[in-house]
């Protein structure tokens, strides 16, 4: 796909990303605290787009990037846990910010932030604030990385074995295996580029959507019993305790896709799962089968994200969170 091909306005932003890039150098590189896979995909993506040029970089993340993508740097790539390495005095001017749908999301990596800091924002989600001084962001798009597709073919640089993989990684994660309704022409056009060039795709699939940890096997068990449904059977939702995640030995990364299970139910219309987080806090991931927008539902909790899929946190018991969401959602059903 050629940049023509877009709309004049995205054709544009595709411009104006490429020429910051081109420009700059010494970049921090960051996606949003917890990275799922698109996140992940777009911030090794960007890490290899940037080796390409010959740029320098740091890629930063508020936490740990899970283990189970770390594969994406294929051992060349570092990326810097600011949970554990508060102490550094180093501050950037340019900064790439990936997969986030507002500059909140960007966590406690913004103390990195030079006061005159320039951000180019490149994101999905229909919730984004245009945050960056330079934005680039396309909610059409299925993914992150389908937009860093684009911007690659823009600086015209060799798409690398190791940066295929991350395209299709975060394609793949974020359509649910090519599954949910954001799986467009484009997306499985790409798709089959990336399998063209030799991407693996039958492995990258076993690997991040068919293994199961036995903490994972674990927290499905406990959580499944808390099943429970609400407004004429729309409303499925799970929920973790703090204790449970002791108990199972898992961690947050073991949660992915667990959304899924209330949401699946036949004649459920709206999925939740709700997470106690220390302090007092409730993460709650929302998923619809488009009767709702949830993006809008977890908007009014300070959270966004997509029509079908988006994530919030309430600050109380995880009682108190259920009855608060719930409601919410019975609202946006009638």
């Amino acid at each position: 796909m050629t940049v023509s091909s877009h709309s004049e306005a995205y054709a544009a932003e595709l411009e104006a990303a490429a020429h910051f890039i081109l420009t700059n150098d010494d970049f921090l590189v960051v996606s949003h605290i917890q990275p799922d896979g698109d996140a992940a995909g777009s911030t090794f993506a960007v890490a290899w787009i940037l080796s390409a040029l010959g740029k320098r970089f740091t890629l930063i993340n508020e936490g740990r990037m899970p283990d189970k993508f770390m594969y994406m740097a294929a051992g060349q790539h570092s990326i810097v846990n600011y949970e554990a390495d508060t102490a550094s005095v180093i501050t950037y001017q340019n900064i790439i910010s990936v997969d986030c749908a507002d500059y909140s999301r960007i966590g406690s990596v913004h103390k990195l932030f030079t006061g005159e800091a320039k951000i180019l924002n490149i994101d999905h989600h229909a919730t984004n604030d245009r945050f960056g001084s330079v934005n680039l962001v396309m909610d059409t798009a299925a993914a992150t990385v389908e937009i860093l597709y684009d911007l690659a073919i823009q600086l015209n640089i060799s798409l690398s074995y190791e940066l295929n993989v991350c395209i299709y990684s975060g394609l793949l994660t974020d359509t649910g295996g090519f599954r949910y309704a954001n799986t467009s022409a484009k997306v499985m056009n790409i798709a089959a580029d990336m399998l063209k060039r030799g991407v693996k795709g039958h492995e990258l699939a076993e690997h991040l959507l068919e293994k199961l940890t036995y903490p994972q096997i674990s927290i499905i068990k406990s959580s499944l019993n808390t099943l429970a449904f609400a407004h004429g059977n729309q409303v499925g939702w799970l929920a973790v305790s703090l204790q449970d995640l002791v108990s199972s030995g898992a961690s947050s990364d073991d949660l992915d896709g667990l959304v899924n299970y209330p949401r699946n139910v036949e004649g459920v219309e709206v999925g939740l799962l709700f997470k106690e987080k220390a302090g007092g806090v409730v993460k709650i991931s929302l998923r619809s089968s488009g009767k709702v927008d949830v993006a809008q539902v977890a908007k009014k909790f300070g959270g966004g994200g997509h029509v079908r899929a988006a994530g919030c946190a309430v600050y109380g018991t995880l009682e108190e969170a259920v009855q608060q969401v719930v409601k919410e959602v019975g609202l946006a059903l009638a």
